[in-house]
């Protein structure tokens, strides 16, 4: 209970903190384009301490999660509209009071600053260096586990053990490398240059969308040997007598050439496992007991993996490098947007704001059970997903986000003359319906998601 309360409250410290520089990036435009802002707010709810400043109010609410930006006149349209007016009798220093292209700067700030966010934090990630935990670019086709099962891997002609050193001629180094190309091509041709029996060669794999995430795949496992790394302390593996530096050779009769080959074993639920192992020169036998879940089989051991910590970037290096990282989430989750309507499932594949500020509690809480600084590097990497994530959803050109707002300045541009109050109140009232149904949607998912565990 303690660890889930915790995960709630950092998943909602870490929304908080994305929202709060959105509405930042509006405040400090609204000032610089000569639009008075009557109150910037820390948290939502009834305000627990206001102090005006000049002409803002300046305020910390009850709850303080996000914040938000009031600007002078932004409901004016609402009010000419109510009365029947044709036009918008803007005052001066108002929203609607200054040039269509000081509003376009005002919307498009919020999502700018996201933007700038991630790629500074990432900057800063990269100026400190951090470990990282990943697979050899070595392969085990998915077909090996599950023979019933047919793949775009096995079309391609891989064969379990190949290591796939290029993709589409970008250099492969890990199984991750592997796993951020495939994921971010479904449905398209890659061109793979693997290395198998010392010699290189050149093959074509298209990867299958997966309609639950949204992300290519095609059917490989990563290899890794065998070798036991750690075993956990009171664990199924330890109190069967097992070591780190032991490597197994079979489980319940069967050869166990890489980890993975446990996979279908362990499907099978067996109460005892008769594991046969090396340990130095010696061959040697024992019983272990897992432990089913309804996450999985627990086994209590961990194979050997690579991990080394990346290197400390000087200052310039570090900005590019983070500027690099946060353009590349940027055209991936341009891409992904496409992908909705490819006929994925929407409530696994769409996070709403329960399973987002979970799964953010959960990669931070993860961290910090190894060090503070590793939870902090979670949430951090995590926040930069959001707020970019948040960034190229607000630039849709949908009423009511700024994207909405955006398209319709630009259309005033245009048409050399302001939008008639009705036209503008007409069109945030569908997206406050649109936005209200997505959202609607986007929860009845995450409760999917949450009973599914």
């Amino acid at each position: 209970m303690f660890m889930l309360i915790l995960k709630i409250f950092l998943g909602l410290i870490g929304l908080g903190i994305v929202v709060l520089v959105h509405e930042l990036g509006h405040f400090l435009a609204a000032r610089i384009v000569g639009i008075d802002v009557e109150a910037f707010s820390i948290g939502w709810g009834k305000p627990i301490f206001k102090r005006k400043v000049g002409m803002v109010e300046y305020r910390i609410g009850m709850f303080p999660l996000g914040g938000y930006c009031k600007m002078r006149g932004e409901n004016e349209f609402q009010e000419a509209f109510d009365n029947n007016r044709n036009c918008i009798e803007p005052t001066p220093g108002s929203f609607f009071g200054v040039r269509p292209w000081r509003r376009i700067i005002t919307a498009f700030a919020g999502p700018f600053f996201n933007l700038l966010f991630a790629g500074i934090v990432l900057s800063v990630i990269w100026g400190m260096g951090f470990d990282v935990v990943t697979m050899e670019n070595r392969i085990v086709l998915a077909s090996e586990l599950n023979p019933a099962e047919y793949y775009p891997a096995d079309d391609a002609g891989l064969k379990s053990g190949d290591r796939i050193i290029e993709i589409n001629g970008a250099s492969i180094t890990t199984y991750s490398d592997i796993q951020e190309s495939i994921a971010i091509h479904p449905e398209q041709d890659l061109r793979l240059l693997i290395e198998r029996d010392g010699a290189a060669q050149e093959l074509i794999v298209t990867p299958s969308l997966d309609k639950e995430t949204g992300a290519g795949k095609i059917g490989v496992y990563y290899w890794a040997e065998p070798i036991i790394n750690e075993t956990d302390k009171g664990g199924a593996a330890e109190r069967a007598g097992l070591l780190a530096g032991d490597r197994l050779l079979k489980v319940n009769g069967k050869s166990i050439e890489y980890s993975v080959a446990l996979i279908p074993i362990l499907q099978e639920k067996p109460e005892i496992l008769s594991v046969e192992f090396e340990r130095g020169t010696e061959t040697l036998q024992t019983d272990l007991t897992p432990l089913y879940t309804d996450t999985g089989a627990d086994i209590g051991l961990s194979f050997q993996s690579l991990q080394y910590r990346t290197p400390r970037l000087p200052p310039f290096a570090a900005l590019v490098k983070g500027g690099q990282e946060m353009w590349k989430t940027l055209t991936v989750s341009v891409k992904s947007l496409g992908l909705l309507f490819r006929g994925i499932d929407l409530t696994k594949a769409v996070s709403g704001p329960v399973r987002i500020t979970y799964m953010l509690g959960d990669a931070a809480a993860a961290g910090f059970t190894e060090s503070i600084g590793d939870g902090v590097r979670n949430m951090a990497s995590f926040l930069c997903l959001i707020s970019i994530a948040l960034c190229v959803m607000n630039l849709l050109p949908l009423p009511i986000l700024d994207g909405g707002l955006i398209l319709l300045f630009l259309v005033e541009i245009v048409k050399g003359g302001p939008i008639h109050p009705k036209t503008i109140a007409v069109f945030q009232t569908v997206g406050v319906v649109l936005i209200c149904g997505l959202m609607l949607f986007a929860v009845f998912g995450d409760v999917l998601y949450l009973i599914r565990g």
